[in-house]
């Protein structure tokens, strides 16, 4: 009669955690993708230069196609400096600097927004 294994006197220790994602499916990336960039551009500058651009221009067609062609590039911009960046530094690292960079940057738009209302209020004052 044959015995078990004897059960190791130390229990296994947990994986070491990587920086590397698990990989994911080609689907679960597009769709998160698609779904973040498009609630990301809902309402911003960009869909508003849209809006008036098609409406000044009256070719609605014209405009949706080069705005799109300018998303497609400043998206392939950001891929490539992500893949670069990814290269470069850890995830985390790069999550955090993301970050800061648009605290920066809402902190130096909202400056600016006041400096340009700033004078306005006073004159009306």
């Amino acid at each position: 009669m044959t015995s078990a294994p004897d059960a190791p006197d130390q229990p296994t220790p947990p994986p070491e955690p990587t920086d590397t994602p698990a990989p994911s499916s080609w689907i679960t990336v597009f769709v998160s993708t698609a779904t973040t960039v498009f609630l990301a551009e809902l309402g911003d500058k960009t869909q508003l230069a849209a809006l008036l651009l098609s409406a000044q221009s009256g070719r609605p067609f014209t405009v949706f196609v080069g705005a799109s062609l300018a998303l497609i590039c400043s998206s392939l911009v950001g891929v490539l400096l992500g893949r670069w960046l990814s290269t470069v530094m850890p995830a985390h690292q790069l999550e955090r600097a993301a970050g800061l960079l648009m605290v920066a940057l809402g902190l130096w738009l909202g400056r600016q927004a006041v400096l340009h209302l700033a004078p306005l209020h006073l004159l009306t004052s």
